[in-house]
């Protein structure tokens, strides 16, 4: 066990070069009512009524959408996985966040509005599925999530190994995509990892320099830049 937590470490520091921390956080606004949060926002527990076992499947969303550039987020699995589904992914904000009336489903990739991984191995994306990796059980798995918007494509790892692409044309989304999870299991519990990103292009890079240096979108009019990148720094800005 030490030593593979020893290889994912100096996996993800080789990984990590170029890349600038990230520090969003569940969101407690976008989340199924049987999903409850930690004071810090970054663990999520999943049907934890001591009086009700799971009613269906519950999910949320993650505070920051994405629209450029390449982002990547780790989630842990705190306990040992079982049940009809647990799932990580990405959806736009249209992505279904609940399930209720004992519907267990696989939540994100239920539709055209989110892209998911199962502890089963299974992705799924519009409805359909498909066998991507072996399943995963033990508690403390983590599973790394890399969206890259310029390339256009969804990569899962798990402890550090690299999956392998499991859904491209993201690009062409055209829509906002955030972090997602959910769980049809009583007491799931995920909790929040690393959260980075990298710039790669030079507009990109610009583009985070001024979003940084302002206080609110609103002072995005009064900069003196062309419109196309005005639109693209708003955007940034109200994500």
């Amino acid at each position: 066990m030490a030593s593979c937590l020893n290889d994912h470490r100096e996996n993800m520091l080789r990984f990590f070069r170029g890349h600038t921390w990230e520090s969003w956080e569940w969101d407690p606004d976008s989340k199924s009512p049987d999903a409850h949060l930690s004071l810090c926002r970054q663990a999520v527990y999943f049907h934890i009524s001591p009086l009700l076992d799971s009613q269906g499947t519950a999910g949320v969303r993650g505070t920051k959408g994405f629209t450029h550039g390449e982002h990547y987020w780790e989630i842990e699995f705190l306990e040992p996985l079982y049940g009809s589904s647990v799932m990580v992914g990405v959806g736009t904000e249209n992505a279904l966040l609940h399930r209720g009336d004992q519907k267990f489903v696989n939540l994100i990739g239920i539709d055209s509005e989110s892209w998911g991984l199962s502890y089963k191995g299974f992705i799924w994306h519009n409805g359909r599925s498909q066998k991507y990796t072996e399943p995963f059980y033990e508690s403390n798995t983590v599973i790394g999530v890399l969206l890259d918007l310029s390339a256009g494509t969804l990569t899962f790892f798990r402890n550090g190994v690299n999956l392998g692409v499991a859904f491209t044309g993201l690009e062409q989304v055209n829509k906002a995509l955030y972090p997602l999870a959910s769980s049809t299991a009583p007491e799931t519990e995920l909790q929040l990892g690393v959260r980075s990103q990298i710039i790669s292009s030079l507009q990109e890079k610009c583009i985070h320099i001024i979003t940084q240096s302002l206080s609110n979108y609103r002072q995005t009019h009064e900069l003196p830049l062309p419109a196309p990148l005005l639109c693209q720094i708003h955007k940034h800005v109200h994500l």
